[in-house]
């Protein structure tokens, strides 16, 4: 009798172990990337990178936690709950104000979803690494462009300081995008230190809406001649649309639906046009009188065959090419009346994009269209 309660223990074990490796395949799945490298970043320097999570399962998953292994690394998650396409993201900032010389670490991450009222529960590993040089620092740490007016030049100045040998220098600055000018200045160079003032200039020409990118300083080091510097912002369009998205919900196939959006500017302005590629499923009214707010109506025909729709909708101004505004209008047509049908998430497996097996012996399930 002992021996097969010890059985069952040493089954049930087993068991469990192969659910746990189960649930942390299908997690990680969500995961494109799952490690980061760093590389050689100054003291100092805002230094982060987002893991993007994608719910490639029809039912809803939740990012419910996460936690690092070390302090070097502090982890976020932003946007919680995930439905069917959504993306997440779990955001690990290398803490390079607080710690220098080569660090790593492992973030845990926990997510959940409700099989038919059971809370099911996986997790997954992600791995971050750097090294934080103590002899660079950055004050400020990265450059930051807070809602710049477009068609507005703005500059930032960052302190590149070096501790170590005289001869140090900054030959080159790379990967600046054609929004962006950079001036290099050497301020001092004595006694084995050496600062530069780095001038970020935004040009007048850079598009509206958010950018991140990176720049790199590269220094006749033969070691570690790179350092990477981020740098991101926002350019406040002339002309904005509110509401963007445009969401006309479920329509019924040969029917009709009908909103308004707000288009505004910072100063008068006509509208030229408006305009999609599904001419014949959209109609736009709109005045062509000169003024800061304008309002216009897009009337939706459910023409097309059922099934989701997707549309950019151009709106053209008397401001020029530039200060053109864009929307992305999305509807699902439905047959008739009839409500379209819900897929039911399975209770013994989660369902994925692709492929067919059970929970018992594969992480992949029903096919999610």
């Amino acid at each position: 009798m002992r021996k097969i309660l010890l059985t069952l223990i040493v089954f049930a074990a087993a068991s469990l172990g192969a659910q746990n490796a189960l649930a942390e395949a299908w997690v990680a799945k969500m995961f494109a990337d799952q490690s980061h490298d760093f590389g050689n970043v100054a003291r100092g320097a805002n230094t982060a990178y987002k893991f993007a999570a994608k719910n490639i399962y029809k039912q809803d998953i939740e990012l419910i936690s996460v936690r690092s292994s070390c302090g070097c690394t502090s982890p976020t998650i932003e946007k919680k709950v995930l439905k069917t396409g959504d993306i997440g993201y779990v955001t690990a900032t290398f803490n390079t104000r607080t710690f220098t010389g080569l660090h790593g670490a492992t973030l845990t991450v926990e997510v959940r979803w409700n099989d038919k009222g059971v809370m099911r529960r996986g997790e997954t590993q992600l791995r971050v690494n750097g090294n934080i040089r103590g002899d660079v620092v950055f004050k400020p740490g990265a450059v930051r462009f807070e809602n710049v007016d477009q068609g507005k030049v703005s500059e930032q100045v960052v302190e590149v300081s070096y501790g170590g040998r005289s001869s140090w220098k900054i030959v080159d600055v790379r990967g600046v995008s054609d929004d962006l000018e950079v001036e290099l200045t050497q301020k001092r160079r004595n006694s084995g230190r050496v600062t530069y003032d780095l001038l970020v200039r935004l040009k007048d020409t850079a598009a509206a809406g958010y950018f991140n990118e990176q720049l790199v300083l590269i220094t006749n080091d033969e070691q570690y001649p790179r350092i990477p510097m981020h740098i991101a912002g926002r350019v406040v369009p002339e002309i904005s649309v509110a509401p963007e998205p445009l969401l006309l919900g479920e329509v019924a196939h040969g029917g009709q639906v009908s909103k308004k959006v707000l288009v505004r500017g910072k100063k008068p302005f006509r509208i030229v046009s408006v305009q999609s590629d599904a001419e014949d499923c959209f109609q736009f009214k709109a005045d062509g009188e000169p003024n800061e707010r304008h309002i216009v109506e897009i009337i939706f025909d459910a023409k097309k065959q059922v099934g989701p729709v997707k549309q950019t909708i151009s709106i053209a101004t008397d401001l020029g090419v530039k200060y053109n505004a864009t929307l992305t209008a999305y509807a699902t047509i439905v047959p008739g009346s009839v409500e379209p049908a819900t897929a039911q998430p399975s209770a013994t497996a989660i369902q994925i994009e692709a492929g067919t097996a059970s929970a018992a012996g594969s992480d992949r399930a029903n096919v999610a269209r």
